[in-house]
């Protein structure tokens, strides 16, 4: 939240008082101590929260004593201690920072609350003759309320360690990431043998040798081979590009089934691979909490309700009835009690888990509690195509031949020439074939023309597959397929020819269809008012074929990497734009993170679903229509117990101070104060409770 911030160890936050984050990410999967930490905190304070709700409220409720008046304050004080002193210690620390940076926050009033509740009850508990016979209970005991302390403590422990957990998802997109790296490389020597060495050995200028298989461990330029390599974690699309001498390569990038030569031209931190994980965990680390709207509330409600308990005491102090030490204490730890920030503490977390429940049941995870905030506001949507207009997998969509040839001849041919190959068009066809029924049979001789097909002896046929240049290499002419072959490719296939015995046989489409939801979601976002703009690393032609099929596409952009997209993203921010971005892919992770509310498909990677704050389970584009859905009622919830807590205090603050006394004589006592902040906390819960039954 405040990144001018700097520590070289652990600790809160001197200015917001939450818990500071590391600059760096860490690689191994090391426990959190913190969270280790305030599970042990919360463990305790939940255990003796338990007998102490027990003791004090069937007393005080229905007048049920375990145990004699005497003897309960005292017990109550021993599980109260405790779960407030030891538990709640790193609040109290947070609110003490708070108060001396003048930087008053949540923690400030949580730990005026929790204290003020705990200080009276000690005093009451041990000191019970300073209190008058009015505001005794009907058995003359002075009330307590250590149940009220004890349970603001284990409500905003609870609160810290699911805010912690869901921090930890970070470190798990990260080490997702740095994990497409090899830990070893293997390097030509000038001299000598090939050898592996740890990747932090490798040097700039160092010649390394990719073999089939194998990840790039840095980003380098091809000196020697010929062979695709997987570039999907990078653009996002499925095919593999070729890559010969003077290509460049990236680390984290996958080689194919040949051998490549390369020269490191960036290691460390500076391959692409690195700046895309400092991009993801920069982004992250960068988003303010949603409780921030609580923190600037109660930068002024603290000091306000401070004066008004102090001036409450003075003024009974001064010319109240007697005893005036007892009445000035008693109404100025009413106000006090009664401001307790129960209801305001817990106005956005209930609402946030039953909101994040409530989405959850509708295919929508919410990983981050700001998400939902942001995703009220947004006016752009980002979308990236490959998985998410598009279903990610390419498949066969026709089978095309001339008279003479059957359409599933000439697929079993060439399936099995295709089965040769790592190509991803290559296995939709084998898929289709396989689906089909078909038997591949035995296949010599085969060979690839990098960049224009392959082609080899399939039984009895010599089988030609590529594109219209490997056709014309071969003396063939595709023209009379032409319209065909321009309406596939209008509408985003790619288009394979055939030729059986150095004759045209036919060509097969394969495309990556778009999303059955994809239109109807689409139209839906724009009737909201939302601008759409689509983002992809595929071809131009692809992505406004694409942009035809699902229409209202406000914009594109085309041939894009990871940097390109997360630019975009940023540059739409800078514009005024409140963007939501929805991908799939590790290419898509730097833009999800980077943009106001990433929203991830749930058939992606998981780097993709970690760095974004919405996941949707199904991968159905249409659920981000009910996503917003969710996002503005849940805002609404959060605003509307924020109101309900606000006027309990505005209502109940001057009735605690003995505004009424003089007309009425009436006065709050401590124990109708804790009454009304536990009314408080009820309205809040109940009314968050009413997001379960939100239309999605």
């Amino acid at each position: 939240m405040h990144s001018q911030i700097h520590h070289d160890a652990p600790g809160p936050c001197p200015i917001c008082g939450m818990a500071l984050e590391p600059e760096a990410p860490r690689s191994d999967d090391a426990p959190n101590p913190e969270l280790a930490n305030l599970m042990r905190r919360l463990t305790v304070a939940g255990i003796l929260c338990i007998p102490l709700l027990i003791v004090s409220m069937l007393s005080e409720m229905l007048n049920l004593h375990l145990m004699s008046p005497d003897v309960s304050p005292w017990v109550q004080l021993a599980l109260a201690a405790p779960i407030v002193l030891w538990a709640g210690a790193p609040f109290f620390q947070r609110g003490w920072i708070s108060i001396v940076t003048w930087r008053l926050n949540m923690f400030t009033l949580v730990s005026i609350g929790v204290g003020s509740a705990f200080c009276y009850s000690f005093i009451a508990t041990i000191m019970p003759g300073l209190f008058s016979h009015a505001f005794r209970m009907h058995d003359a005991m002075v009330p307590v309320y250590y149940e009220a302390a004890g349970v603001v403590v284990a409500l905003v422990l609870l609160g810290q360690v699911i805010e912690l957990r869901a921090r930890a998802a970070t470190g798990h997109a990260i080490r997702a990431l740095l994990d497409l790296a090899p830990k070893t490389a293997r390097r030509i020597q000038a001299d000598g043998p090939e050898i592996d060495l740890p990747l932090s050995q490798i040097l700039v200028g160092d010649r390394l040798r990719i073999r089939p298989g194998e990840s790039v461990p840095v980003d380098g330029i091809v000196i020697d081979g010929r062979s695709p390599v997987d570039e999907s974690m990078l653009t996002g699309e499925p095919t593999p590009i070729w890559k010969i001498p003077g290509a460049s390569v990236a680390g984290g990038t996958t080689n194919g089934a040949g051998s490549l030569a390369i020269e490191a031209r960036a290691v460390g931190a500076d391959t692409m691979l690195a700046r895309i994980v400092k991009m993801v965990a920069a982004a992250q680390r960068s988003r303010a909490p949603i409780q921030a709207l609580a923190d600037q509330i109660s930068g002024w409600f603290v000091p306000i309700v401070v004066f008004i308990a102090l001036l409450t005491f003075a003024i009974w102090a001064a010319v109240g009835p007697e005893p005036r030490f007892g009445h000035a204490l008693l109404n100025a730890i009413a106000v006090l009690i009664i401001a307790c920030p129960c209801a305001l503490g817990l106005a956005t977390p209930m609402s946030i888990m039953v909101g994040t429940g409530r989405g959850a049941r509708a295919g929508i995870l919410i990983k981050e509690a700001q998400a939902l905030q942001a995703l009220d506001r947004i006016d752009t949507l980002v979308i990236d195509k490959t998985g998410t207009l598009t279903e990610g997998k390419p498949r066969l969509i026709a089978t095309e031949t001339v008279a003479g040839t059957r359409p599933t001849e000439l697929l079993c041919l060439a399936a099995a020439l295709e089965a040769q190959s790592e190509h991803p068009l290559a296995q939709a066809i084998v898929a289709a074939a396989k689906l089909a029924g078909a038997k591949l049979p035995e296949v010599k001789q085969f060979e690839s023309q990098t960049g224009l097909g392959i082609s080899g002896v399939v039984g009895r046929h010599k089988v030609v597959i590529g594109s219209a240049q490997q056709m014309a290499r071969i003396g063939l002419d595709p023209g009379t397929f032409q319209a065909r072959v321009d309406a596939f490719r209008g509408n985003g296939a790619g288009v394979m020819f055939v030729a059986l015995n150095g004759r045209l046989a036919g060509f097969l489409a394969v495309a990556d269809p778009v999303r059955e939801s994809a239109a109807g979601a689409i139209a839906m976002l724009r009737k909201q008012g939302l601008r759409i703009v689509m983002l992809t690393g595929d071809n131009p032609m692809t992505a406004n074929a694409v942009a035809r099929q699902v229409g209202g596409i406000d914009a594109i952009h085309a041939d894009l990497k990871p940097e390109d997209k997360a630019s975009i993203v940023g540059a739409l921010q800078l514009a005024g734009a409140k963007v939501a971005m929805a991908g799939d892919g590790i290419n898509d992770a730097p833009a999800l993170a980077v943009a106001d509310v990433g929203i991830a498909m749930g058939t992606g990677t998981d780097v993709a679903i970690e760095s974004a704050g919405i996941t949707l389970t199904h991968g159905d584009l249409s659920a981000i229509v009910r996503a917003r859905g969710l996002a503005r009622a849940t805002m609404r919830n959060i605003r509307e117990n924020l109101f309900f807590s606000f006027i309990f205090n505005g209502v109940g603050i001057p009735v605690a101070a003995g505004i009424l006394y003089p007309v009425t004589g009436l006065l709050m006592s401590p124990m109708f104060a804790g009454a009304a902040m536990a009314l408080s906390s009820f309205t809040v819960v109940m009314n968050a409770l009413r997001l379960n039954r939100v239309a999605l």
